[in-house]
């Protein structure tokens, strides 16, 4: 009998628009459970889910017959509806365009689970900007900084 046999971990990083710290604490958690359940409805496995008041971090097991570009502009748009419906931020929310995403081996698992879960520790001595160059160059991605992210320096 012929099967379909895979082990598709994605790491995927998107950022507020304009990097703005506009993630609260206070529903921080909320967003992430929201975002846990349509990533399972959209029949993926959830691994991991952190962030920082200006990005996101998301791990996944992904279904090959899943299409990452919508899964993540699914979870982008419905999010970002979550947040403004239930007034988390006045001023209005927004995700940037755009992502990164990085794959891992299941022997990887291990190391990546808690660099996300982990993201405030880490963010206490690097700035999602080196994060985020960091995975670029460690994967070889050709880049061109100007089209990253609107970055905001404070």
């Amino acid at each position: 009998m012929a099967g379909t046999y895979h082990q598709n971990y994605l790491h995927i990083v998107f950022a507020v628009k304009f990097r703005k710290a506009l993630i609260d604490p206070a529903w921080e958690e909320r967003l992430y459970k929201f975002i846990t359940g349509l990533v399972q409805n959209k029949g993926q496995k959830m691994l991991a889910i952190n962030g920082m008041p200006d990005h996101i971090h998301i791990l996944i097991g992904m279904e090959p017959s899943c299409r990452l570009s919508d899964l993540v502009r699914e979870i982008k748009k419905s999010s970002n509806n979550f947040i403004n419906e239930n007034n988390f931020c006045p001023s209005g929310f927004y995700w940037q365009k755009g992502f990164g995403s990085f794959t891992y081996g299941h022997s990887q698992l291990g190391v990546i689970i808690p660099y996300i879960l982990n993201q405030k520790k880490h963010h206490s001595k690097k700035t999602f900007r080196m994060e985020y160059t960091q995975f670029l160059k460690r994967y070889e991605i050709d880049y061109d900084d100007r089209y990253l992210f609107d970055w905001i320096d404070y």
